[in-house]
C-alpha cells in the first residue's frame, strides 16, 4: 500500500477484496472466526498465490515468479 489516497492502490485492494469475498465469505455461513480465518489463509495460498496467472508476471503465478527471481538471484550472487 502506497500514500493515502492512491488510486492504483485502491484499486488492486478492492480487486483483491472482491475476489475474496465471491471466492470464500459468500459461499457458506461461517459458525466461527477460526473457520472463516482458515478458510482465507487456505484460499489465498493455495489459489491466490499458487494457480492465479497475472499479466504483470508474464502469466506466471506469484510462486513461480518467485521461484525464477530466486534463482536468478543465487546465480548472480
Amino acid at each position: 500500500m502506497g500514500r493515502v489516497g492512491a488510486a492504483g492502490d485502491n484499486a488492486a485492494m478492492e480487486s483483491f477484496f472482491s475476489l475474496l469475498q465471491k471466492n470464500v465469505l459468500n459461499r457458506r455461513s461461517w459458525a466461527t472466526r477460526d473457520e472463516l480465518r482458515i478458510a482465507i489463509v487456505t484460499w489465498i495460498e493455495r489459489t491466490y498465490h499458487r494457480r492465479r496467472r497475472q499479466a504483470r508476471l508474464g502469466r506466471l503465478t506469484p510462486v513461480e515468479y518467485e521461484a525464477i527471481m530466486n534463482e536468478q538471484v543465487a546465480l548472480a550472487a
